[in-house]
């Protein structure tokens, strides 16, 4: 599920995607990341993210002429048969995709893991077993990542995409990640609990890991910035 159905299903930069079974099987729900999510709902305590871009959507934020969302949605179509965006506000801001949207189902704020529940819980719905989810300010997803991520399964059932960062250190990108659909009910109580960190949720259930190589560029480089967008337009 891109969290463009998701920051905290807020309309955020994060993908989730729904995944029954590999290729035409599988279920996609996309969200806008948690940034920008804070774009079209502003959340107090949290003001420098929704500056980052220099405000408005982020997912509608234009990568070499097309928005990331398209970008993110490119990547994921061939890996995933249904995808819906998870975002809170105005639906129709993504009218032009023909996608379902759905909003989090968790009150007040939660961060990532409100989408990822509302991507659970939107999934269980499309009889799907997985969910995955991914960032819509991440335009460059590889072209295996569904694949990858069933692959490496934890034994609770999730995997994580992972890559070194410049140190060599491997480094977690969980808003990246497969989630089984049966986790909604642990899940919704780690957030009714106050627990709202998507990483610290993840690794707190032993999770699998996908690992890239993060050359000759990192595949989940994202966009936070205007001139984040300006530096990678060669890479398209």
């Amino acid at each position: 599920m891109v969290k463009m159905a998701k920051r905290g299903g807020t309309f955020t930069a994060l993908a989730l995607a729904a995944a029954m079974a590999l290729g035409a099987g599988s279920v996609a729900v996309v969200a806008p990341r948690f940034d920008a999510a804070y774009l079209s709902n502003p959340i107090p305590e949290y003001p420098r993210l929704s500056r980052r871009m220099g405000g408005g959507n982020k997912a509608q934020r234009l990568l070499a002429g097309e928005t990331l969302l398209t970008h993110v949605l490119r990547r994921l179509r061939p890996q995933c048969g249904v995808i819906a965006i998870n975002a809170n506000g105005d639906a129709e801001q993504f009218g032009e995709y023909g996608l379902p949207v759905i909003a989090d189902g968790f009150t007040g704020y939660a961060g990532p893991l409100a989408g990822v529940l509302a991507g659970m819980e939107w999934a269980a719905g499309q009889g799907a077993d997985r969910v995955i989810s991914v960032s819509v300010d991440t335009p460059f997803l590889p072209d295996d990542l569904v694949w990858r991520l069933r692959e490496a399964e934890g034994r609770s059932g999730i995997a994580l995409a992972a890559s070194p960062d410049e140190g060599g250190r491997l480094r977690d990108h969980p808003t990246c990640a497969l989630w089984p659909v049966a986790m909604a009910g642990a899940l919704r109580a780690a957030l009714e609990s106050g627990q709202h960190r998507i990483g610290q949720f993840a690794a707190s259930h032993d999770p699998g890991r996908a690992v890239y190589d993060s050359q000759p560029f990192d595949p989940f480089l994202n966009m936070n910035t205007p001139q984040d967008l300006g530096r990678a337009a060669h890479l398209i």
